[in-house]
């Protein structure tokens, strides 16, 4: 391994897995020595056609099944799905071949706080394998989570943390505007959030872990989903006429002794104003920090997951970012 670099397996050849695979195809220190995504598309196609970038002889696998005997001690790039519950079954077969994962899944991010059963199994059925899985990103997995963390390490006990992230979705992918709802009437909206089909997942655990990252307690988590409505119309990927949903605003909160203790606020909207990630700890001595227009959200999630695999290999079990060095 240490010749040839750490062997990983790309799953998930979306535009966030496409952009996984670049860069860690920039990687000298990672092997890629297979592909996998089940869309008929892809499947069958050379890497490099699929990614648009020069890569390995490889062939893009349909499925789990050779891909995972090829990366003996590897680990597996997972950019597949959102949800805890429906990737646990490959994360399972993951762990059970003896490989790592690191994964895009949001919920995955801090699992332990609506899947703790699940979570718990899935910690001890990696720590037996001897490896270690790791859900991780920009949001969740960065701005509004490790980042409080880690500036709290410069501050005395914090006694509240706000984080504010707002995103215009003008410049991004379909696939999010999609998410957002964007084109939808306000009750097609508000239809589309009692399905869980709109909206951000993973800001419940992005509070959660804030709260266990600052070392303060968890009593009670709520959040609140809002759609905002476009005053212009806007001609995209997804056409917006004025007076429908433009993009969404959410809240999470975490109570201690019935106070918050912790508030995170996302807006993702088109023609979203001042763009800007911005944490302020209430502690002493206080600290407020912003990002003007923001960290990349598609960029950074890949360098996030690339970044992440060699501290992944030295630590075992299902680990949050917290787990991670501050550094490369």
């Amino acid at each position: 391994m240490a010749d040839s670099g750490i062997p990983v397996v790309l799953v998930g050849l979306g535009e966030i897995g496409r952009a996984i695979a670049r860069a860690a195809l920039a990687r000298p220190d990672l092997q890629v020595v297979a592909a996998v995504d089940a869309d008929r598309a892809k499947a069958g196609r050379s890497l490099a056609e699929v990614i648009g970038a020069p890569a390995p002889d490889l062939l893009v696998a349909p499925d789990l099944r050779g891909a995972l005997a090829s990366a003996a001690g590897g680990v597996v790039l997972l950019a597949t799905g959102s949800r805890f519950a429906e990737l646990l079954p490959d994360l399972e077969r993951v762990v059970k071949a003896g490989l790592s994962v690191v994964s895009t899944c949001e919920e995955l991010a801090y699992p332990f706080l609506q899947h703790e059963e699940e979570a718990n199994a899935l910690d001890r059925l990696a720590e037996s394998r001897n490896v270690a899985v790791l859900g991780t990103g920009v949001n969740p997995g960065f701005v509004l989570d490790r980042l409080p963390a880690l500036l709290g390490q410069v501050t005395g006990p914090v006694r509240h943390v706000r984080a504010v992230r707002v995103v215009d979705a003008s410049r991004r992918r379909a696939a999010l505007q999609r998410k957002i709802g964007a084109g939808l009437t306000e009750d097609a909206f508000h239809d589309a959030a009692e399905r869980g089909e709109v909206g951000h997942l993973g800001l419940l655990e992005s509070a959660a872990l804030a709260a266990v990252g600052l070392g303060l307690a968890i009593d009670e988590v709520d959040d609140e989903v809002a759609p905002l409505v476009a005053e212009e119309d806007w001609d995209g990927p997804i056409p917006v006429r004025r007076g429908q949903v433009a993009g969404v605003s959410q809240v999470a909160r975490v109570f201690a002794d019935e106070r918050e203790v912790v508030r995170l606020e996302l807006t993702i909207a088109i023609g979203a104003e001042d763009p800007r990630d911005e944490v302020e700890l209430d502690a002493d001595p206080p600290l407020r920090l912003v990002v003007p227009g923001g960290i990349s959200g598609d960029a950074a999630t890949a360098a996030a997951v690339v970044n992440a695999v060699p501290a992944v290999t030295e630590l075992r079990g299902l680990v949050t970012v917290l787990d991670l060095p501050a550094g490369h």
